[in-house]
């Protein structure tokens, strides 16, 4: 029997709290960025969120002092 799970491992999205935690900043910064549209998201299922990927591109970047990413 195959009991192989796709996709395991990293998600394909992040909430809002979740990118908040991994940035280190608060929730309110992300959200800002997300209405300001600094910050890429998508709705999913009724909510905001960011995909993987955007995380990983800004991650990948260099720090720019301002607060909100």
């Amino acid at each position: 029997m195959r009991t192989a799970m796709p996709r395991a491992g990293r998600p394909a999205y992040y909430s809002v709290q979740q990118v908040a935690c991994i940035l280190g900043v608060e929730q309110s910064s992300i959200s800002r960025a997300i209405r300001l549209g600094t910050l890429p998201s998508v709705q999913r299922h009724g909510r905001r969120v960011v995909p993987a990927s955007v995380l990983v591109r800004l991650l990948g970047q260099p720090v720019e002092s301002g607060g909100t990413p």
